[in-house]
């Protein structure tokens, strides 16, 4: 026996000449890419400091080498608080700012260079939706419907299901948007997204600004709606009820930085917690409910129509 020196494994080989448990070029190639696809994605926003001088800017890491992947049909929650950068990863997911370093894929698209095929995948809930002000609820949903080519015979029926499907109320329906609550145009702002039947669904704290029933209305429709069309759904929510309750996998995000994501039970058998709140705490060493003063990243935001 010689020592000292290692010899490679020997793979069986049968007869068609292939390694037992080999995968082919081909195969692999064929292979249909993940619903999203993140790697190494870094964003940052360069401020004004008055405090360091008139012209001084101070640098802030909104999202720091994030890195994570989504089946196609699955859905998963970020949980985070104020500031914690998940305004910012749905942003750049859906084309609306570029990232400073990294990368991401929509169903093997990537966010930058192929932002228009992106466009037509997505769809993005938030609660900084924009609408036009001076029309209804359901001008703004057929116009949404014109722009990803459905016909007005198309919609004339689905316009009205969907609000009612949100709780968006009838008698309201012919009100210009400006004479809306927040909470009201958030279910228009859903309702919007939900109408070509998403293939990519971005909801960021989708629920915020709405009152309990209609909370769970929402939550409900966003069950049907990955039920019956097979979409995929990425939920940034400080809602921890919410989060448990609607994904597969959590993820935990924190100054920019995804610490964990696991289904919850694992999160939580992780970190020794019998809670959400307490697996957080423990990963982050702050209390979910003490939120940071989020800044205000309007000024920041790179905008491309």
């Amino acid at each position: 026996m010689t020592e000292g020196r290692s010899f490679p494994t020997i793979e069986a080989i049968p007869s068609d000449g292939k390694p037992v448990g080999a995968v082919s070029l081909d195969a692999a190639r064929s292979r249909p890419p993940p619903a999203v696809e993140v790697q190494e994605l870094r964003k940052e926003f360069r401020r004004r400091d008055r405090k360091l001088g008139r012209f001084a800017r101070r640098t802030r890491v909104a999202l720091d080498g994030v890195s994570f992947t989504i089946a196609r049909g699955e859905t998963v929650a970020i949980l985070g608080q104020n500031g914690s950068g998940k305004s910012t990863l749905v942003r750049l997911l859906s084309t609306l700012l570029l990232p400073d370093g990294g990368s991401a894929r929509i169903l093997g698209h990537d966010v930058v260079s192929d932002s228009r095929a992106v466009r037509r995948l997505v769809n993005r809930v938030s609660v900084e939706a924009s609408f036009f002000k001076r029309m209804s609820s359901g001008e703004n949903l057929s116009y949404a419907a014109r722009y990803y080519g459905m016909t007005a015979k198309q919609t004339r029926d689905r316009i009205p299901e969907i609000l009612e499907r949100v709780g968006f109320p009838s008698d309201r329906r012919d009100e210009p948007m400006e004479s809306l609550s927040r909470g009201m145009q958030q279910k228009v702002a859903l309702a919007r997204a939900l109408l070509t039947s998403p293939v990519v669904l971005l909801l960021d704290e989708p629920t915020t600004g709405l009152d309990p029933r209609s909370k769970l209305e929402v939550q409900e429709f966003i069950r049907e709606i990955r039920s019956s069309h097979d979409s995929t759904i990425l939920l940034c929510t400080h809602d921890l009820a919410e989060a448990e309750t609607l994904a597969e996998r959590v993820g935990i995000l924190d100054r920019g930085r995804l610490l964990a994501l696991e289904p919850a039970a694992d999160l939580k058998r992780r970190f020794h917690a019998q809670t959400l709140e307490e697996a957080f705490f423990a990963a982050t060493g702050r209390a979910f409910e003490a939120e940071e003063a989020e800044d205000d990243e309007d000024d920041d935001r790179e905008v491309f129509a």
